[in-house]
């Protein structure tokens, strides 16, 4: 059985984060194993706590996992301090990690911030060189890169600005995948931008999905690509499989709690 490590905060109403990334896993058929960075308060209304893990005890159970059963790819989502950054960076040096999946959580589906400023710089530095992709959605590109998007052209801008970025930091990029679900001049597009290493784009089209209850698509989508990565599919393979999956996930038209819902991890199931 193909394992896979989750890397993220835990979402006490069990849309998101760790439970979200630990159902996709499931779902894929792979066994899951997870890394609590924070615990949060929160739900479908909004994060109501946040209690940071202490950085040691997160190195803990990072090297805790590998030593028994090793992952064969690894997602990183809510990271919200610089000292975690530094910790989860040296901890998967450490352990010579595979097939990483980065989910620039930086604002929740509710509006609630999910990372400290200063921890966005040390994520660019130490983490994202150490990916075979990051996912940040239109708001987190448009953070990650300094510039505002309104467009595709805008999109593909931005992937460029984080490619260089990263480039600056270790001479060494991952592929960017702009996710176009949070909407640019295309509204009843659902368009994500795969931006590879060397230059060059890939347009992963599709319909906007009529739903309002969004609540962890991210974390799905991020977990369900390092699932692909894990399968021995390459980085456009898994994308491609992981955005198939959040679109039927979308499609049962789950409808839970009083705010933005949950997903329907299961729906292949039904």
């Amino acid at each position: 059985m193909k394992v896979v490590l989750t890397i993220a905060g835990s979402d006490s109403s069990g849309g998101a984060g760790i439970q979200a990334d630990i159902k996709t896993i499931a779902a894929h058929m792979m066994f899951a194993e997870c890394v609590i960075t924070a615990l949060t308060a929160q739900n479908t209304t909004g994060v109501f706590g946040v209690e940071n893990i202490d950085p040691a005890f997160v190195s803990k159970q990072i090297d805790a996992v590998f030593s028994d059963i090793r992952p064969d790819a690894v997602k990183i989502g809510m990271v919200s301090s610089v000292e975690i950054v530094y910790a989860i960076a040296d901890s998967l040096v450490r352990n010579k990690a595979e097939n990483i999946v980065v989910d620039p959580v930086m604002v929740a589906t509710s509006g609630s911030a999910l990372i400290a400023s200063d921890a966005i710089e040390a994520l660019v530095s130490n983490v994202f060189p150490m990916a075979a992709v990051i996912t940040p959605n239109i708001p987190e590109a448009a953070a990650l890169a300094e510039l505002s998007i309104h467009s595709e052209a805008d999109m593909h801008l931005a992937a460029a600005e984080i490619t260089r970025r990263v480039q600056d930091a270790c001479n060494r990029a991952p592929a960017v995948l702009v996710k176009g679900g949070h909407g640019t001049s295309l509204p009843d597009q659902a368009n994500d931008l795969l931006y590879l290493p060397d230059d060059s784009a890939v347009w992963l089209r599709g319909a906007r999905i009529d739903n309002p209850n969004t609540h962890g698509t991210g974390c799905s989508l991020s977990s369900a690509i390092a699932c692909g990565l894990a399968d021995g599919l390459s980085v456009e393979q898994a994308v491609r499989s992981a955005k198939a999956y959040v679109a039927g996930a979308l499609g049962a038209q789950l409808n839970l709690g009083r705010g933005s819902g949950p997903l329907d991890h299961m729906w292949e199931f039904r």
